[in-house]
């Protein structure tokens, strides 16, 4: 098995990189790599991303003694196909996962094989969201939420690992750090260096803090987006009928979980975890609260209502966000403590960004801004200078072929993402791309219709094409992205040349013609096999 491993490492070593750029040359010992990643973290809720609602001092510390990617971007703004782009360095409609729920190819190749490939030991613990559910094939060592599609849950969640399933009591996140951390010191080969990917649920909905963080950071912090009650008048109709906005629905009915005071309900709340519990007379209590209120007549006016659920929500994510924020602190704390510190890059990012109030919108999914972006810092002693800031256009493509040259591994040709490394390293870069390309298929989702488009640094081209219709944005002029001006005759010159970055990005990632012809088509596998070996 080793013998075919150190082949399979020597063939991939010797394919031509396929943008023309060579590899960065590979560092006299290789690193180890800490991959730790989020879901669902806005950038505006990060310090080093200029967040006035939270500060976030532990992975801001990556950021000040590392580098931070200021234009990053997610290809497909929704957690499966995000990690799935992630892993493979593909678009979504080569590596088969367009939405969640779709079935992930194990046969693919992936970065961390490659690395496991050659000599690294490779481990996954957290949140795999993938399709099986267990990454049977992409790591040496797994231990991953299980249960609600895949999400886990944050009390007392599920894991499975090769040797079965077991419940654990406790909050999830610290749980998700406190087994790397036993993995980073009990389990690894020392004589190895390892990829250890640490993937956290939160602050993805439900958003239950752990009890620590219960009213943290407090409602007077919490500063309403200038764009909160965005009317969605300069756009498509789409927006303004998208699921997401902070004021649907409403809280639950008050008592609705065990009382512990009830006989009925006492075996119940004592099967439930410390947190659970903990949250859950904390979220009746709150529940009482809003429905004493409502009698009163205090949520009578709309705006209330709507910044009451918009507060409550927030402060429940940051709540989340404080958690991963510690923990990050801890897996860091545990390198240094390990004597691990000086060999090992440690990146942090999450699957996309989020809205967060920013529209009146709790959600993803859309090619604009708060969605598409994706936040990323790293830190790697004596390779990258402290405080870099990278504003070149880059993707979550980018990631696979950066860790493979981290490690001295030029990616294969079929990989559709660029490394980021000589960026990182201060080289001169030349023809880095000025255009991304975005495609988001779960057509109705949310009530978000599939669309596709392009980015340059100044501009932004979005085709709903089920439809045939379009939105285009001037960055500079419009940042929040508030009025469209498609068909604007001002702008008759860059809506053509936006058109043609759009027709020539299609072509450049081979966007087949079938996936616009009708809402629902997917490629199959044999097709998505024959796309990739026609890029190599």
């Amino acid at each position: 098995m080793r013998g075919r491993q150190i082949l399979r490492a020597s063939m991939v070593a010797s394919v031509a990189f396929v943008w023309g750029i060579e590899s960065s040359s590979a560092p006299a010992k290789r690193p180890n790599i800490l991959f730790i990643m989020s879901d669902d973290h806005a950038c505006n809720a990060i310090g080093a991303y200029g967040s006035k609602l939270i500060s976030t001092p532990r992975i801001d510390r990556l950021a000040d003694e590392g580098a931070i990617l200021r234009e990053n971007f997610c290809a497909n703004s929704i957690c499966s196909p995000s990690r799935a782009s992630i892993l493979t360095g593909l678009h979504s409609h080569l590596n088969g996962v367009t939405h969640n729920g779709a079935r992930w190819d194990g046969s693919q190749t992936t970065y961390s094989r490659l690395l496991a490939d050659a000599g690294y030991q490779t481990a996954l613990i957290g949140k795999w969201h993938q399709k099986p559910h267990t990454p049977d094939r992409e790591v040496d060592h797994w231990d991953v939420l299980i249960g609600h599609g895949g999400q886990g849950s944050y009390h007392d969640p599920h894991f499975a690992t090769r040797a079965g399933e077991v419940e654990e009591k406790g909050y999830c996140t610290d749980l998700i750090a406190d087994k790397a951390l036993r993995w980073l010191t009990e389990a690894r080969d020392p004589n190895r260096p390892f990829l250890l990917m640490a993937q956290f649920k939160a602050p993805h909905v439900p958003r239950r803090p752990p009890a620590r963080h219960f009213k943290r950071p407090p409602i007077a912090q919490l500063t309403v987006p200038e764009t909160f009650s965005d009317d969605y008048r300069g756009r498509a109709p789409y927006a303004a009928k998208a699921w997401m906005k902070v004021w649907n629905g409403r809280p639950a009915t008050a008592k609705s979980f065990p009382n512990p005071a009830s006989v009925a309900d006492r075996a119940a709340w004592a099967d439930l975890g410390a947190e659970e519990r903990a949250w859950k007379a904390y979220e009746d209590q709150r529940n009482a609260d809003f429905h004493r209120r409502l009698a009163a007549g205090e949520f009578a006016d709309h705006k209330a209502y709507a910044l009451y659920l918009y507060r409550r929500r927030l402060q429940d994510y940051l709540g989340c966000v404080a958690a991963v924020d510690e923990n990050v602190g801890r897996l860091v704390d545990g390198l240094e403590k390990a004597g691990l510190a000086a060999d090992t890059a440690v990146v942090y990012c999450s699957d996309q960004s989020y809205f967060i109030g920013e529209h009146g919108w709790v959600e993803k999914r859309w090619m604009y801004e708060e969605a598409m972006r994706m936040p990323f810092v790293i830190r790697w002693p004596g390779r990258i200078k402290p405080k870099t800031r990278i504003a070149a256009l880059t993707q979550n493509i980018d990631f696979a072929p950066t860790f493979l040259d981290m490690a001295g591994i030029n990616a294969p040709a079929s990989m559709q993402g660029r490394s980021l490394l000589p960026l990182l390293t201060g080289e001169r870069v030349t023809g880095w791309r000025d255009c991304l390309y975005y495609h988001y298929y779960h057509h109705g989702a949310h009530n978000v219709p599939r669309h596709d488009g392009v980015r340059t640094q100044r501009y932004k081209l979005i085709h709903f094409y089920t439809d045939d219709v379009h939105e285009l944005f001037d960055l500079q002029k419009d940042p929040h992205e508030l009025a469209s001006v498609y068909g604007v005759k001002e702008h008759a010159q860059v809506q053509s040349d936006m058109l043609n970055r759009l027709a020539e990005q299609r072509r450049l990632f081979g966007v087949p013609d079938s996936v616009f012809k009708h809402p629902y088509v997917h490629l199959s596998r044999p097709e998505r096999v024959e796309l990739r070996k026609r890029k190599r």
